[in-house]
């Protein structure tokens, strides 16, 4: 196994060993020992991710063969474009929300450190796995350590919400493995790659036997994605959770709708036989209904997490629909539109607590109130007011709360509105989307949906921003840090670097779609008799 290949694995054994050894470090003696290690640990995984993306960009896939023991036998981790990807977004979040986290919040329970490292670790491998059993425990180690995140600095609202979050995703992983053990009853194997092999020859009398399992396993991640109505869960359980857990938990969801691209061109893509394009008009007008109630939230959100917890509704359905259009053009914007908006939503969690620090219940209704009704003093003479003079941190969180909105609403000149235009010119070209040259009714739908999704984002930001920034003039001004303002501009500083490098970055999605709706050389690299020389081109 060449050494290239052996750097697969430690994702998984990084944080593994460092959520170990902070455990052994716990109390109030090591606190600052432990926060180091987080830190220095979570950089290191930015740094892996960046070679491993390198890796995969040069046209590689590598295939990681535990005990060298040849699939479908042996566990495999593969590293592709989409799971390299999907590596650096996690880390990246994760670097942004760990140093957030030192200002104050990861004094405000036990085992911060050691549950964040073990959350990146089931979240690394469930992006690098090769077989559904694994991905399984991957999944499982992930919720295991979401759960004490989540109730991390306790509160009523917070054990509540967690109490709940528990329930469903507990659920979600009976869902699981009744799926997985159809899927196996029927086929005798787990490994995606083999899987997609067999597929095709399944009996007719067994083939909806498969397809139930196969429906099974999908509810589960469509529960972990938040499509509706499978979503009323999500916006109390973020809206409720510390921020640097809301933060990272924007990349949560994205779990679901990683397995869901995967699988469904992995085994029900074009090869599949019968099965082909199984599920695809349920991911298609689900995530169309998820981004329209997601919407339809935002409006209705009073409170700004509750916003930022909706916001990940539209991104989530946004991405599920375009899977289900099944289009390679559709897939390379989805790739971007994901990237983007996680970016921003994580960035908004973190600001969400900033923009609300020093502020008193009730303080917004009562300024709109007065200016409605013109409230005199008590001097019986109505207040004037000329100007107001906004300090340098207004101003800052200001800056920081626009870049924010326009990230998440798709406005120019962010990333966000590059990733939803790439998103409709793909759906409106009626050479990608359709044989006979007219653009299919979906297109439209995405149209819509998309238009009205920004717009209702966009006024639901307004609206916070006038209430944050404007209705309270005489507001108490936040003590903000170095340390918490940083991690914000820099997940927007990457927005703003999407921007730029649209071009190259977008030549990358598109590859990584082109090889997920060809995934013959996935199958043919991670089910190669021989152990060696795993590397293969994809593609080829």
């Amino acid at each position: 196994m060449s050494g290239a290949a052996s750097l697969v694995i430690a994702p998984i054994l990084l944080p593994l060993l460092a959520g170990a050894g902070m455990l052994l470090l716990n109390g109030e003696r090591h606190r600052a020992i432990v926060a180091g290690l987080n830190v220095t640990g979570t950089v290191a995984l930015v740094c892996i991710a960046v070679i491993l993306l390198g890796m995969s960009g040069a046209g590689t896939r590598e295939v990681y063969r535990l005990g060298n023991w040849p699939a479908p036998f042996g566990i495999v981790l593969v590293l592709d474009r989409l799971s390299a990807l999907m590596l650096l977004l996690t880390n990246v979040l994760a670097l942004a929300t760990a140093v957030f986290s030192l200002a104050r919040w990861h004094r405000a329970g036990a085992h911060f450190h050691s549950l964040f490292q073990f959350l990146l670790m089931g979240l690394n491998g469930a992006f690098l796995t090769g077989d559904l059993f694994n991905l399984f425990v991957f999944f499982e180690l992930l919720l295991a350590a979401s759960y004490g995140l989540l109730l991390h600095g306790s509160g009523i609202a917070r054990v509540k919400a967690g109490l709940h979050y528990i329930v469903v995703n507990l659920a979600a992983s009976l869902l699981f493995l009744i799926g997985v053990s159809l899927i196996y009853g029927v086929t005798g194997t787990l490994n995606m790659a083999d899987l997609a092999a067999r597929v095709p020859a399944i009996a007719a009398e067994s083939r909806g036997l498969l397809e139930a399992g196969a429906g099974v396993l999908a509810v589960a991640f469509l529960l972990k994605a938040g499509m509706w109505p499978l979503s009323f869960w999500l916006p109390t359980a973020y809206a409720a959770a510390s921020p640097p857990v809301a933060s990272i938990f924007a990349i949560m969801t994205k779990v679901g709708v990683y397995v869901l691209l995967r699988l469904s061109l992995l085994l029900f893509g074009e090869g599949a036989g019968a099965s082909a394009g199984f599920g695809s008009d349920w991911l298609l007008w689900g995530g169309l209904a998820t981004t329209l109630f997601g919407a339809i939230g935002t409006l209705a959100s009073q409170d700004t997490a509750r916003l930022g917890g909706f916001s990940v509704l539209v991104s989530s359905g946004t991405v599920l629909a375009a899977t289900g259009m099944g289009q390679v053009g559709i897939t390379s914007a989805a790739l971007f539109y994901l990237v983007s908006s996680t970016l921003g939503i994580s960035a908004f969690f973190l600001l969400v607590e900033l923009i609300e620090r020093g502020r008193e219940p009730g303080a917004d209704m009562i300024a709109v109130t007065r200016e409605a009704y013109g409230e005199e003093d008590e001097t019986g003479e109505a207040e004037e007011d000329v100007g107001t003079a906004i300090v340098a941190t207004m101003g800052l969180l200001g800056v920081a709360f626009i870049g924010c909105a326009l990230v998440i609403a798709g406005l120019p000149p962010l990333s966000g509105f590059i990733a939803k235009f790439a998103l409709l010119a793909a759906a409106l070209n009626p050479t990608e989307t359709h044989q006979n040259g007219a653009v299919p009714g979906s297109g439209w739908a995405l149209l819509v949906v998309l238009i009205f999704s920004g717009f209702a984002t966009l006024v639901a930001m307004a609206r916070a921003g006038i209430r944050i920034f404007w209705a309270s003039p005489d507001r108490t001004v936040p003590r903000v840090r170095v340390i918490e303002m940083a991690p914000i501009m820099f997940l927007l500083i990457i927005c703003a670097a999407q921007t730029v490098l649209a071009g190259p970055v977008i030549r990358f999605m598109q590859a990584t779609a082109q090889s997920l709706h060809a995934p013959a050389g996935y199958v043919s690299d991670v089910l190669e008799a021989a152990p060696e020389g795993s590397r293969k081109a994809e593609g080829k």
